[in-house]
């Protein structure tokens, strides 16, 4: 009788984990649909091969009945496949840079907000595939207009915090977004990463910053880090280059200098983090 039973769980258990991983392979499937999708232009589809979206996307657990939100999505690189994968179950929110009053001095600051403008044109343009997408602001440190604390299963950062960094206000902007996440949700952060010297020391040039560095900044926000992956590494960059991150594709800051070289080492190389909000 005692073997009967087992059998019977051992079964249902391998049911379970066969099914699950099923899920997992067809959402990621789907992702990589989308990632190469014709909605997408040609530019876009050919960073697919430093992004890897959908091996990101999976990796931080992303499923598609969950509430995102996307941290400055630009000019809609990740958005054009996270709306679409989460348009018929789930809601995707971004949070775009401020819009341009006339009140912004910065030429960064004007360029930013022409980009949140232009996505903001096509989502509505091209409401079909995109879906409904919620759209906030992000000022850092704070989200305009703010939101309810507690109500994101995912907030996704590609390539933000050195922005953060820069002004002052990486922990700040951390902790904002650590009160909308829902216990036991995710914080997924891509980072260009600074060449690491020693387990206490590192490079950080333009655009660069340590590993460990984020990591602390992100925990004592009061996220707890439980995986990381190479998925976005490159081994090719050697992090030293004269404009920093921004000498590499797509900025080329160098413009035809040695542009060849920097198109052979590809896009930075990055962390990938995926840190949780204690469900206690």
């Amino acid at each position: 009788m005692k073997i009967t039973i087992t059998i019977i769980v051992l079964t249902l258990v391998l049911s379970f984990v066969s099914t699950a991983r099923a899920a997992d392979s067809n959402i990621e499937q789907r992702l990589t649909e989308l990632a190469s999708s014709s909605e997408r232009s040609a530019e876009h589809i050919a960073r697919n091969r430093y992004r890897n979206p959908a091996e990101t996307l999976s990796f931080f657990g992303i499923k598609p009945d969950m509430a995102v939100l996307e941290i400055w999505p630009g000019r809609g690189w990740y958005t054009e496949i996270l709306a679409p994968f989460l348009k018929e179950q789930g809601q995707l929110t971004i949070a775009q840079f401020r819009q341009n009053d006339g009140n912004l001095k910065d030429d960064r600051a004007i360029f930013w907000a022409r980009l949140s403008a232009t996505l903001a044109a096509r989502l509505n343009e091209q409401g079909a595939y995109f879906g409904t997408v919620h759209q906030i602001e992000l000022e850092p440190p704070f989200l305009q207009p703010a939101l309810a604390k507690e109500q994101f299963d995912l907030v996704l950062s590609f390539r933000n915090a050195h922005i953060w960094d820069e002004s002052g206000h990486l922990l700040a902007t951390l902790q904002t977004l650590y009160d909308v996440v829902k216990p036991g949700g995710v914080l997924g952060l891509v980072e260009h990463r600074a060449a690491t010297l020693s387990d206490t020391t590192s490079v950080a040039v333009e655009g660069y910053l340590d590993e460990s560095y984020v990591i602390a900044a992100a925990e004592q926000a009061g996220f707890k880090l439980v995986e990381r992956s190479e998925i976005n590494a490159n081994l090719l960059d050697s992090k030293d280059h004269p404009k920093g991150v921004y000498t590499l594709p797509p900025t080329l800051a160098l413009g035809n200098y040695n542009r060849a070289l920097y198109l052979a080492i590809g896009e930075s190389d990055r962390m990938t983090l995926k840190f949780i909000k204690s469900a206690e």
